[in-house]
Protein backbone atom coordinates (compact mmCIF):
# COMPACT_ATOMS: atom_id res chain seq x y z
CA UNK A 1 0.00 0.00 0.00
CA UNK A 2 1.32 3.42 -1.02
CA UNK A 3 0.08 6.74 0.29
CA UNK A 4 0.87 10.32 -0.74
CA UNK A 5 0.20 13.09 1.75
CA UNK A 6 0.31 16.71 0.65
CA UNK A 7 0.59 19.81 2.78
CA UNK A 8 1.34 23.50 2.50
CA UNK A 9 -1.52 25.02 0.56
CA UNK A 10 -3.48 28.05 1.65
CA UNK A 11 -4.43 31.65 0.96
CA UNK A 12 -1.69 34.10 0.01
CA UNK A 13 -1.60 37.61 -1.40
CA UNK A 14 -0.25 38.29 -4.89
CA UNK A 15 3.52 38.41 -4.80
CA UNK A 16 3.66 36.08 -1.83
CA UNK A 17 5.17 32.63 -1.43
CA UNK A 18 4.08 29.15 -0.45
CA UNK A 19 5.86 25.83 -0.16
CA UNK A 20 4.04 22.61 -0.91
CA UNK A 21 5.22 19.22 0.33
CA UNK A 22 4.24 15.70 -0.70
CA UNK A 23 5.49 12.69 1.21
CA UNK A 24 5.20 9.17 -0.16
CA UNK A 25 4.99 6.32 2.29
CA UNK A 26 4.28 2.61 2.36
CA UNK A 27 5.69 -0.33 0.48
CA UNK A 28 7.90 1.51 -1.98
CA UNK A 29 10.74 -0.15 -3.83
CA UNK A 30 11.87 2.73 -6.01
CA UNK A 31 10.67 6.20 -6.98
CA UNK A 32 11.23 7.37 -10.53
CA UNK A 33 9.64 10.73 -11.34
CA UNK A 34 7.95 13.14 -8.96
CA UNK A 35 5.82 15.99 -10.20
CA UNK A 36 3.27 18.64 -9.38
CA UNK A 37 0.11 19.26 -11.37
CA UNK A 38 -2.64 21.80 -10.87
CA UNK A 39 -6.24 22.16 -11.87
CA UNK A 40 -8.21 25.37 -11.79
CA UNK A 41 -12.03 25.39 -12.01
CA UNK A 42 -13.16 24.73 -15.55
CA UNK A 43 -9.66 23.84 -16.71
CA UNK A 44 -7.87 20.59 -17.40
CA UNK A 45 -5.19 19.35 -15.04
CA UNK A 46 -1.82 20.66 -16.18
CA UNK A 47 1.78 19.83 -15.39
CA UNK A 48 3.46 22.49 -13.29
CA UNK A 49 6.89 20.98 -12.60
CA UNK A 50 8.59 17.60 -12.65
CA UNK A 51 11.80 16.11 -11.30
CA UNK A 52 13.39 12.84 -12.39
CA UNK A 53 15.31 10.46 -10.18
CA UNK A 54 18.45 11.64 -11.93
CA UNK A 55 17.91 15.23 -10.90
CA UNK A 56 16.56 16.73 -14.11
CA UNK A 57 13.70 19.17 -13.80
CA UNK A 58 11.24 20.81 -16.15
CA UNK A 59 8.63 23.50 -15.68
CA UNK A 60 5.57 24.87 -17.34
CA UNK A 61 6.39 28.12 -19.11
CA UNK A 62 3.94 29.97 -16.90
CA UNK A 63 5.92 29.20 -13.72
CA UNK A 64 9.52 29.27 -14.93
CA UNK A 65 11.65 31.53 -12.78
CA UNK A 66 9.04 31.63 -10.01
CA UNK A 67 8.56 27.99 -8.92
CA UNK A 68 11.21 25.47 -7.90
CA UNK A 69 10.70 21.74 -7.56
CA UNK A 70 13.02 19.71 -5.37
CA UNK A 71 13.23 16.20 -3.96
CA UNK A 72 14.49 14.67 -0.77
CA UNK A 73 15.00 11.09 -1.84
CA UNK A 74 15.85 9.92 1.66
CA UNK A 75 12.43 11.07 2.80
CA UNK A 76 10.53 10.15 -0.39
CA UNK A 77 9.32 13.73 -0.45
CA UNK A 78 8.88 16.29 -3.20
CA UNK A 79 8.55 20.02 -2.64
CA UNK A 80 7.29 22.92 -4.70
CA UNK A 81 8.55 26.34 -3.68
CA UNK A 82 6.25 28.94 -5.20
CA UNK A 83 7.37 32.57 -5.23
CA UNK A 84 5.92 35.72 -6.79
CA UNK A 85 2.50 34.09 -6.81
CA UNK A 86 -0.16 35.47 -9.13
CA UNK A 87 -3.95 35.17 -9.02
CA UNK A 88 -3.77 32.89 -12.06
CA UNK A 89 -1.79 30.39 -9.97
CA UNK A 90 -4.97 29.72 -7.99
CA UNK A 91 -5.81 26.03 -8.32
CA UNK A 92 -5.85 22.69 -6.57
CA UNK A 93 -2.31 21.33 -6.66
CA UNK A 94 -1.71 17.59 -6.89
CA UNK A 95 1.51 15.68 -6.49
CA UNK A 96 2.19 12.76 -8.76
CA UNK A 97 4.73 10.03 -8.11
CA UNK A 98 5.87 7.40 -10.60
CA UNK A 99 7.08 4.48 -8.52
CA UNK A 100 7.65 0.79 -8.25
CA UNK A 101 5.98 -0.71 -5.17
CA UNK A 102 7.46 -3.65 -3.29
CA UNK A 103 4.76 -5.83 -4.80
CA UNK A 104 3.02 -5.11 -8.06
CA UNK A 105 3.70 -3.03 -11.14
CA UNK A 106 5.20 0.37 -11.69
CA UNK A 107 2.43 2.98 -11.63
CA UNK A 108 1.50 6.60 -11.08
CA UNK A 109 0.15 7.61 -7.69
CA UNK A 110 -1.68 10.85 -6.88
CA UNK A 111 -1.95 12.97 -3.77
CA UNK A 112 -5.29 14.18 -2.44
CA UNK A 113 -4.77 17.72 -3.66
CA UNK A 114 -4.18 20.95 -1.78
CA UNK A 115 -5.88 24.27 -2.50
CA UNK A 116 -3.73 27.28 -3.33
CA UNK A 117 -5.57 30.60 -3.52
CA UNK A 118 -3.81 33.80 -4.53
CA UNK A 119 -5.95 36.81 -3.75
CA UNK A 120 -5.79 40.20 -2.11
Amino acid sequence: QVELVESGGGLVQPGGSLRLSCAASGSIFYIYGMAWYRQAPGNQRELVAAATSGGSTNYADSVKGRFTISRDNAKNTVYLQMNSLKPEDTAVYYCNVDLMPMRGLRADYWGQGTQVTVSS
